[in-house]
């Protein structure tokens, strides 16, 4: 763990706030002022513009958006954390592991996807790719660790009395957006990747060895704030465990997720009640032959109903044994089948009054069953956190993100527009990149690009001299100026893309294409 001594969880980076509440900060109370600090920011209300996985336009009343997410996802954690505090034998628990603020929760939920890229996750996939691959970036591109970055630095509060870096929030509640508390590669060391039974997220993807945890919260440049504020919890949580607050919006996140993508499908009519009833009735129907094929015979066989629903039922018991189980997944199963399958996707959504309560009822009830079902655990398992759903719950989440991933993010059509997306980032990241090395355009820069830029190439300097062993390549060599300067136009040029909402991505490659007469001041960046 870091040796730097502990801090209290409402200190701030800057000593603003021991002078008196900031003149912006309509409220007294620091976890509040936070709150108010994530909800009033820019980067927030961008999420407005960034969808989840299709674009919500001409789809009925309501498709969620990024924004719509964070707010749900804001409103079950609290939730979540008002059912735990009202518990004296959980409340107990809480405190020692460090505490559960209402207003910390909140503020987290509100906050966890600042960092989320146009496009959604898919633009978190090319953002990644193209920065390890283009610019030599070892910290890539992540949503998480992206969030991190913009209330740590890059977003702007404008206090007199404030350093002008990030929004400049409490430990408690930078800590609680810290889902995945490490870096990709190295830090901290030893790397929760290389425990005997690595934390959920730390492990590196199957497809792509070498590099680094799939999941991370933290670049290496952000890495003295992740210590800061990780430090009032030491001694308390272990240094690869999420805080209690992070793990109520973890959970909340889970929830939020597992329900509104399924209501959002049904009301673009994409979630279909026969392809769905017929996977989860077959494997219900033949579980038990089902279970007894081979891998290879199940992967070859895999466009028959019910395979991928085993495929799934292996992969838990592969990699979360410490709570999978047949009981629970084939309960988990059938009550899927009853409440989203029978009673909601029955009914063809067609906009009327009866279809939108049927909707309002799914969504409340099984809000009000996953956030009933949260508990605490002073020692849970490594793949969990410290506030994680029950057994039944746990398997209910997964059957429906199931549903979602299998009938609508494998969908070929979903592919083709996703295609068409991953062209548009990689040019736009391509053609920002070529004006920013344009010496004869330096003038002309758009301002936040340029500030992004110097923000950057001060930031790798200035780890170079601290910390070098954190910029390592896999190979162990140590980067040179024309590394840095690269890795600064790499870090620069993402940052500006992933603070774009869907459409300003859009029209922005439309400008720099030439194929619009719309001035740049018109693209609202």
């Amino acid at each position: 763990m870091h040796s730097d001594p502990p801090v209290e969880r409402n200190s701030r980076r800057s000593d603003a706030l021991r002078a008196g509440t900031p003149p912006s900060d309509l409220a007294a109370s620091p976890f509040r002022a936070d709150r108010d600090r994530v909800s009033s920011s820019a980067f927030f209300g961008r999420l407005g513009g960034v969808t989840q996985v299709v674009s919500p336009g001409g789809s009925g009343m309501l498709l969620h958006n990024r924004l719509t997410h964070s707010l749900k996802v804001a409103q079950v954690a609290r939730a979540i954390g008002e059912r735990l505090l009202a518990d004296p034998d959980a409340a107990a628990v809480l405190d020692e592991l460090g505490g559960c603020d209402l207003d910390v929760v909140e503020a987290a939920g509100l906050g966890h996807d600042l960092g989320h890229p146009p496009f959604g996750h898919l633009g978190e996939t090319v953002l990644d790719r193209i920065a390890r691959q283009d610019f030599g970036l070892i910290d890539g591109f992540e949503g998480n660790a992206q969030t991190f970055r913009i209330v740590s630095s890059i977003d702007v509060r404008g206090d007199p009395g404030g350093s002008g870096d990030g929004l400049d929030l409490t430990a408690a509640v930078r800590a609680a957006l810290l889902k995945y508390p490490w870096t990709r590669r190295h830090r901290p060391s030893p790397h929760p990747r290389d425990l005997r039974v690595p934390p959920r997220g730390a492990s590196e993807p199957d497809d792509a060895p070498g590099t680094g945890s799939a999941k991370f919260s933290c670049y290496v440049t952000e890495l003295a704030d992740m210590r800061d504020c990780r430090s009032a919890f030491r001694g308390r949580v272990e240094s690869w465990q999420q805080t209690v607050e992070a793990s109520v919006m973890d959970t909340a996140d889970d929830i939020a997720y597992a329900i509104h993508d399924l209501e959002d499908f049904h009301r673009v009519g994409i979630l279909q009640h026969p392809t769905v009833s017929n996977e989860l009735t077959e494997w219900l129907a033949h579980q038990v032959a089902l279970a007894k094929l081979g891998d290879g015979e199940l992967t070859d066989t895999e466009h028959l109903p019910g395979r991928s629903l085993e495929r799934l039922r292996r992969r838990l018991h592969a990699k979360d044994s410490w709570i999978a189980s047949d009981g629970a997944f084939t309960a988990a199963v059938r009550k899927v089948q009853a409440e989203l399958v029978t009673k909601l996707l029955q009914m063809p959504f067609d906009r009327s009054k009866q279809a939108e309560q049927a909707v309002a009822a799914f969504s409340g009830e099984w809000t009000r069953r996953l956030v009933e079902g949260v508990r605490v655990e002073r020692t849970p398992t490594v793949r969990s956190g410290h506030v994680s759903l029950g057994p039944e719950q746990w398997h209910e989440v997964q059957v429906l993100k199931f549903v979602h991933r299998r009938f609508v993010l494998q969908r070929p059509d979903l592919a083709l527009h996703q295609r068409g997306q991953d062209r548009l980032l990689t040019k736009l990241v391509t053609a920002l990149d070529s004006w920013l090395i344009d010496r004869s355009e330096a003038a002309r820069l758009p301002h936040r690009l340029r500030d992004l830029f110097d923000r950057a190439r001060r930031e790798f300097d200035e780890l170079r001299a601290a910390d070098p062993a954190a910029l390592l390549s896999t190979g162990g060599e140590s980067p040179g100026a024309a590394d840095l300067e690269r890795w600064a136009r790499g870090r620069a040029v993402i940052d500006f893309v992933a603070s774009l909402t869907d459409d300003q991505a859009a029209s922005l490659l439309e400008a720099l294409s030439g194929r619009t007469t719309r001035l740049f001041s018109e693209i609202s960046l």
